[in-house]
């Protein structure tokens, strides 16, 4: 059975299987040198975190694939493209622990301005000055999944009131419909969304001024939920500070406004990098191949357009 794997690592994991199921001919295909062999061999796909160049392409040409699992919660690369006979499933739960570990530390450095003391130190310069604190404050969590509970138990230490919105009200969870209703409350705002048609451009120039004055949007899902340009509007105008992990462009062009615009905190899309995360991902791959072959339900599939 043919099988393309993101890096050594998983094929290593691989390398040995429970008896009775079938050999694995396995091959590493990291998006950055030729395919490994023919798409059309290809019954197992876990594409790497980036993905690779050209995958409608490829998928239409990978008739026998039977299961693509990939790395990341976010399916938006594959799904419109899936071939008939595949299965996709995502790496749900995996990168919840580094993503809301950043989503904490990106609202700490934030509010106690610890981006303008590391350019004060490089100064030399001794900036006393007060700051604002994470506790006795709102965050709305927006996109309230495995995340968004990783990021509340992170939370719960630090004395503030969690505000939960899925797209989908359920108990103790709003509905996004209440989002206009609840932003004006929010001193922290964290979107957690995945990438989809309706999350497209859901932080709009509206959506951005509902939020009270001061507020932090912390963006830890993708960049085309946001607005850019209404964005760097609010920074601008010095109205609201932002968080972002992801950014509209990847990676972000040297002359993009939004790395100077002020009161902006900005990373390379790392907060699910972690050796947590690859650890965690190695698990999962190895066990969703081996319920694939042993013709055992599978986890994390998507059904649907999410």
């Amino acid at each position: 059975m043919n099988i393309w794997v993101a890096s050594q690592d998983i094929a290593d994991d691989l390398s040995s299987l429970p008896d009775g199921l079938p050999v694995l001919d396995r091959k590493v295909y990291d998006g950055t040198g030729p395919l490994p062999g023919p798409p059309e061999e290809v019954e197992i796909w876990v594409p790497p975190l980036v993905p690779v160049p050209g995958i409608p392409g490829l998928l239409s040409r990978m008739g026998n694939l039977r299961l693509l699992q990939t790395v990341t919660a976010g399916v938006e690369p594959y799904l419109p493209h899936l071939p008939p006979k595949a299965v996709l499933c995502n790496a749900r739960g995996v990168h919840d622990a580094g993503t809301a570990e950043w989503a904490v530390g990106a609202m700490i450095a934030m509010r106690r301005d610890f981006p303008g003391f590391v350019t004060a130190q490089a100064r030399g310069e001794w900036s006393y000055h007060r700051t604002g604190v994470l506790a006795d404050s709102t965050v709305l969590i927006v996109g309230y999944g495995s995340i968004g509970e990783a990021l509340e138990r992170r939370l719960a230490g630090f004395e503030v009131e969690i505000v939960r919105v899925a797209r989908t009200a359920r108990e103790n969870v709003h509905g996004q419909d209440e989002l206009p209703a609840l932003l004006p409350h929010a001193d922290v705002v964290v979107l957690l969304v995945p990438a989809t048609a309706s999350t497209s451009g859901l932080v709009d120039a509206e959506f951005l001024a509902r939020m009270k004055d001061g507020a932090l949007l912390v963006n830890a899902a993708r960049g085309s939920v946001v607005d850019g340009d209404a964005l760097l509007a609010e920074l601008r105008a010095g109205r609201l500070l932002a968080a972002l992990d992801v950014t509209p462009v990847e990676p972000l062009p040297s002359d993009h406004p939004l790395w100077t615009a002020p009161g902006v905190f900005i990373t390379p899309h790392v907060a699910g990098s972690t050796p947590a995360s690859a650890r965690r991902t190695r698990v999962l791959v190895r066990e969703q191949i081996i319920r694939h072959l042993a013709g055992r339900p599978l986890a994390n599939m998507i059904t649907g357009h999410y």
